[in-house]
C-alpha cells in the first residue's frame, strides 16, 4: 500500500493538488490542533463565493470533545473509519431566501471543501469528505436552523498505518486512482467535440 498516491495528470499541476486524495485510514494517536483546523477554515473562508453570499458554515469537532462525538454519531456505518480522524467538520450551506442563492450555496460549499482539503495536504494532513451521514440527526444535534442544509462531513487527520488497518480499508484505498480523460469532460464549439489541450480547439 503506497502512502503517496499522486494523480497521474496529462500536464503538470500544483503538487498539493496532485497529492490530494481521500484516505480512509487515520492515525488515531495523532493530534490535530485548533490552529491547524483554523488554517483549513481560513482556506475555506477565502474560496470563491457566488455573489459574495458567503453561505458556508461549519460545525467543528476535535477528537475527544463532545462536538466530535456528536458528529461521529451521525456517520453511516460505512464511514465509521472516520472516528479515528483528529477532527470532524460538518459542512453546511445557508440556502438563503432565493432560488439562485439556494442553488449556488452548494457550489460554494464544494469550493470551500476543496480549498480546505488542499490546505490540509500542504500541512502534512489528510482529509476525506463524506456524504454518508444522517443530515436530520446532525440538524437535531446542533440546532441547525431551517434554511441551512448539512451537506457533508470532512474528516481531517494524519495518515495512519496500513499494515495495521482493516483489510477492507486497505483494499478500498489501494485501488487505482482514476479520472475520465480531458477529452471526455471538456468540449469546444459543440457538446461532444473534445477540447484539445494542444491547440485549444476541438480535437481532430
Amino acid at each position: 500500500m503506497q502512502r503517496d498516491r499522486p494523480a497521474d495528470t496529462s500536464v503538470p499541476i500544483h503538487p498539493h493538488l496532485a497529492a490530494r486524495w481521500s484516505p480512509r485510514v487515520f492515525d488515531a494517536d495523532a493530534e490535530v490542533t485548533g490552529e491547524q483546523i483554523a488554517a483549513l477554515l481560513e482556506a475555506a473562508r477565502w474560496s470563491a463565493t457566488w455573489g459574495d453570499r458567503q453561505p458556508v458554515r461549519f460545525v467543528v469537532g476535535i477528537r475527544g470533545d463532545a462536538t466530535f462525538a456528536a458528529i461521529a454519531a451521525t456517520l453511516k456505518r460505512g464511514n465509521s473509519y472516520a472516528t479515528a480522524a483528529g477532527a470532524l467538520l460538518l459542512v453546511c450551506a445557508d440556502e438563503g431566501t432565493d432560488e439562485k442563492t439556494s442553488l449556488y450555496s452548494g457550489v460554494d460549499a464544494g469550493a470551500a471543501i476543496a480549498n480546505a482539503t488542499v490546505e490540509a495536504v500542504s500541512r502534512g494532513l489528510v482529509a476525506h469528505p463524506m456524504a454518508g451521514f444522517n443530515a436530520d440527526a446532525a440538524r437535531e444535534a446542533f440546532g441547525i436552523p431551517d434554511g441551512v442544509r448539512p451537506l457533508a462531513v470532512l474528516a481531517v487527520g494524519v495518515l495512519g498505518d496500513y499494515a495495521a488497518a482493516a483489510p477492507e480499508l486497505v483494499d478500498r484505498d489501494s485501488r487505482p486512482r482514476t479520472r475520465l480523460p480531458i477529452a471526455e469532460i471538456a468540449f469546444s464549439d459543440a457538446w461532444g467535440l473534445p477540447f484539445s489541450p494542444r491547440t485549444g480547439r476541438p480535437a481532430g
